[in-house]
């Protein structure tokens, strides 16, 4: 569903991600770790057409995201850490804008759903300025969720949210691969990418230290002295990196 092939993206003499190859199948929830700067969000926004790849190439079921962005995004929901919302339209009114844009004929059912889901009913009329930070986040997964993506980013995705926010979230998420869809979720929270994701992706300057299965990693890395955790495999694989080449070197 989600794959990338050689994905490159240079801003100038900087390399912020270099020859980066994996893909999220159907079902699978794959999440996406790494230091600052490893080029974890370049990735998702590339991914979701925002920015164009230097090399490389990016698709979404089957859809290349440069060649047929139009297909490749009516698959994708895209949900960033800082979600921008019209200031002056209500929650109901966003998802009747997300409804006509992804020409969805019959959307109010669904879209009540969501709504209860999300504990957003009693908001429905509320002006987007009017709400809460976690209340946005919510709107903005509710407008990604509408359309019935097969493949579904979040960056940072618990941002704001209070503790039944996140509870209903990743209740959510799992729903959503076991339907299908695969997800990729990208967090410096590493407590959630062991208790939600399937898959293990971690960055480091810009490059993939490591690809698998979250039982790999930990199969792996887990010593005698340590408990195996991801916190502990995080640190392995980023601090004894040094071979890695720097991605920041100039070609």
């Amino acid at each position: 569903m989600i794959r990338v092939e050689g994905f490159e993206k240079s801003y100038r003499d900087t390399v912020a991600v270099r020859g980066l190859s994996f893909e999220v199948t159907a079902g699978s929830v794959l999440g996406v770790v790494g230091p600052n700067g490893a080029g974890k969000t370049t990735t998702m926004r590339a991914l979701a057409g925002i920015i164009p790849p230097s090399a490389g190439r990016l698709s979404i079921a089957g859809h290349d995201i440069v060649k047929d962005p139009i297909a490749a995004k009516g698959q994708l929901a895209f949900i960033p850490d800082e979600p921008q919302l019209f200031e002056v339209l209500t929650v109901w009114e966003h998802l009747e804008f997300t409804a006509s844009l992804y020409r969805i004929a019959s959307f109010a059912t669904e879209a009540e759903r969501l709504l209860d889901q999300f504990e957003l009913t009693d908001k429905r009329n509320t002006i987007a300025q009017e709400l809460s930070r976690g209340m946005r986040q919510k709107v903005a997964i509710c407008c990604g969720y509408l359309h019935q993506p097969r493949a579904v980013i979040f960056d940072e995705p618990l941002t704001g949210l209070d503790p039944r926010g996140i509870k209903t979230l990743k209740a959510s998420i799992r729903e959503r691969a076991a339907a299908g869809s695969a997800v990729m979720v990208s967090s410096h929270l590493l407590d959630l990418i062991d208790d939600l994701c399937s898959h293990l992706l971690i960055l480091h300057k810009g490059q993939s230290l490591f690809q698998g299965t979250i039982a790999e990693a930990k199969s792996r890395l887990q010593t005698t002295t340590g408990d195996g955790s991801l916190e502990e495999i995080f640190f392995q694989f980023t601090e004894h990196s040094h071979d890695v080449e720097s991605p920041l070197a100039t070609p």
